[in-house]
């Protein structure tokens, strides 16, 4: 029987300084475990869709075998941050009172460069490629790779700009169904000749309860925030249905992103 995924809960004691890459400012903030972390707001950019999206790529990459770095809930007090003198920040911080999404904070890590890093190898590669197909992941680029470089090894970080299914609730079926044709566009993927290797592996480690044990780890109010007509339950089975389906078809996606390597080699 599959173990229930679990993730620890933290609260935020100290917020320490904006990461202002992206136009969601996440923060480098301390938690009560005395670790610091990458603290991914409810109340910035996409809402809690990202934090969903970041939570559930992150945790189905580690069940992969990739590397993540830990993801917790991170818990925002409604008196934090009155103190903050930016106002965009102060705002920020009000907007997202309650339950947010942290990764912990990998000190001394550079981001992956394509031109100078070395390369990953194939496996490797064709990994990260089936995931993001899988996950229909427009974020991992030659232009923003989202991977980091931390004792030399390669993590993967930000999914929050997948599983972009869920910003259009409408014909999710069909959806699940398509093949991801950005995924010609990956950093990774003329390196990604494997394809097939990874797929009939990956199809064996995600499996249904697998899957279901992921979205489980949603919290409710995350679910209760969004304004689609149906409930936090209805909304928790759609997503576990949407990555089944895409699971039983990958090799829709595969396809596409062969013949996406083909045309770039």
């Amino acid at each position: 029987m599959q173990q229930s995924l679990q993730l620890r809960t933290v609260n935020v004691t100290r917020y320490v300084t904006p990461l202002r890459e992206g136009g969601s400012l996440p923060a480098i903030a301390e938690a009560d475990d005395d670790f610091l972390y990458v603290l991914k707001f409810r109340g910035a950019g996409q809402g809690v869709k990202a934090l969903i999206a970041e939570l559930i790529g992150g945790e189905i990459a580690r069940i992969l075998g990739m590397k993540v770095p830990e993801l917790v809930f991170a818990r925002l007090d409604p008196a934090f941050g009155r103190t903050e003198g930016d106002e965009e920040i102060q705002d920020l911080l009000k907007a997202s009172t309650g339950l947010n999404l942290a990764l912990h904070y990998l000190s001394g890590a550079i981001t992956y460069d394509p031109a100078a890093a070395k390369p990953p190898g194939a496996r490797l590669a064709s990994g990260i490629v089936w995931l993001d197909a899988f996950l229909t992941n427009v974020d991992r680029t030659p232009r923003n790779t989202n991977m980091l470089t931390w004792h030399d090894e390669l993590w993967l970080i930000d999914h929050g700009a997948s599983l972009y299914f869920h910003h259009s609730w409408d014909d999710w079926e069909k959806q699940a169904l398509r093949p991801f044709e950005k995924i010609r566009d990956h950093v990774l993927l003329s390196q990604a000749s494997e394809l097939e290797a990874v797929d009939d592996e990956f199809r064996s480690l995600l499996r249904p309860e697998v899957i279901r044990s992921v979205v489980s780890l949603i919290p409710a109010e995350w679910l209760s925030a969004q304004p689609e007509e149906a409930s936090a339950e209805e909304r928790r089975q759609v997503y576990a249905d949407f990555l089944i389906s895409r699971v039983e078809n990958a090799g829709i996606f595969v396809k596409e992103a062969q013949d996406a390597r083909k045309s770039l080699i």
